[in-house]
């Protein structure tokens, strides 16, 4: 009785544990942005969604689940020939996303291999219609054109080819070298024309400042010439004017003619002094005034003589 009781709670816990299993292999969890195939005694029955779901057990079969976000793949550098047969190594980057899970597990064995193989060919036949100027220069044409043809071919697969980046073009280290001589020469080219045109424009600025100086300073001198010379006419008529108001006499000017002969001997440079002929004149003309005035006071005469102009 004892070795029967035994045997009845062995199946049983056998069995409790064949139930458990079987419930855990029903009972399946697809986390967010996961997809999963259903496969109903090996054929296509469903796509499960994120959430809970119960397989039949035995019978579904779930494969393994497809990740629906973008993923981003960055491929090994690829050797590309170019249009002037120059090798360059290009090293690409695809952003992708999964559409279709059902399409991308029964259309393609292996869609990241099949991706990269169509990025390749479709590079190598677009890098290959241009010269290396060309392809160093026309990223954003490149990158549609490739993002162009594997959306295309991928489409069919259940994915989206969002952007192709390529991260570098690297020409042989030789045409580098090249590359960075005439980009030095072409640098001291334009610091040459640089430094002719500064000098040019400088050397014109300082000309032309030493012109506007000189017809400036020819300027104020011919002002200044016009304004002494204004001056000197308003003076020589101020004189003539007051000479001619005042009415003088012979005596007078022979006078002021006698005053102004000392300043002639002014200077220390004056060795040599000449003597008019018309002192004689003026000495005669003041001679002749004083002996008048003698005169006058002798004869008692009070009023003063007249002098005519």
């Amino acid at each position: 009785m004892e070795s029967n009781s035994l045997g009845l709670i062995i199946v049983l816990v056998v069995l409790a544990v064949f139930v458990i299993v079987v419930l855990l292999r029903s009972v399946r969890i697809v986390p967010q942005a996961r997809a999963g195939i259903v496969e109903r005694l090996g054929k296509y029955n469903r796509t499960l969604n994120p959430g809970l779901t119960i397989l039949i057990p035995f019978v579904d079969r779930l494969l393994p689940l497809l990740d629906l976000r973008e993923q981003v793949v960055s491929f090994p550098p690829q050797p590309v020939i170019t249009e002037d047969n120059l090798v360059v190594s290009i090293d690409t980057v695809v952003y992708f996303q999964v559409t279709e899970p059902r399409a991308a597990t029964y259309e393609i064995a292996n869609y990241i291999q099949a991706v990269e193989q169509l990025t390749t060919t479709t590079l190598r036949n677009v890098v290959g219609g241009l010269n290396l100027e060309e392809a160093l220069t026309s990223r954003d044409q490149i990158n549609g054109q490739l993002r162009g043809v594997l959306d295309e071919a991928t489409g069919k697969w259940g994915i989206r080819v969002s952007r192709v980046e390529l991260k570098a073009i690297e020409p042989p280290l030789s045409i580098q070298d090249s590359m960075e001589k005439q980009m030095r020469a072409e640098r001291d080219r334009r610091a040459a024309i640089l430094t002719a045109e500064g000098t040019k424009q400088s050397s014109i600025l300082t000309a032309e400042g030493a012109r506007q100086a000189s017809i400036l300073e020819a300027e104020g001198d011919a002002q200044a010439a016009i304004l002494r010379a204004d001056g000197e006419s308003q003076a020589i008529q101020k004189v003539f004017d007051a000479i001619h108001s005042g009415r003088p006499d012979d005596k007078l000017l022979a006078y002021q003619y006698l005053q102004t002969l000392p300043k002639l001997a002014e200077g220390t440079s004056n060795t040599l002094w000449v003597i008019p002929s018309e002192l004689t004149e003026a000495l005669k003309g003041i001679g002749g005034a004083f002996g008048g005035v003698a005169d006058s006071h002798k004869s008692g005469d009070s009023e003063p003589p007249q002098h005519q102009v």
